[in-house]
């Protein structure tokens, strides 16, 4: 496959640096420890047995959980490669 000006591989480069820095970014996230709850920190809604036992050491209900994380910003993908227009000027 033509490359244009990158060399031989450049791509399948940018590839795997994309997936290790997701991969990165996802381990850092930090996990639930310790004992789960048995009732909602924010709520205080009864956190089912089935969650509690899948997800060792959580502390919300699904409700709650679902909200933080849609309070979470969303971040950018990275664009290794630049846009045409930086590319132009």
């Amino acid at each position: 496959m033509a490359g244009g000006w990158a060399r031989d591989g450049a791509v399948s480069e940018q590839i795997d640096a994309s997936i290790s820095d997701e991969l990165a970014r996802m381990k850092a996230q930090q996990q639930p420890v310790g004992e789960s709850l048995t009732h909602c920190a924010d709520c205080e809604e009864e956190i089912p047995e089935k969650r509690r036992l899948a997800r060792p050491g959580v502390k919300l209900c699904i409700d709650c959980q679902e909200e933080r994380d849609g309070a979470k910003a969303q971040r950018g993908g990275i664009n290794r490669r630049g846009s045409k227009d930086s590319q132009l000027k």
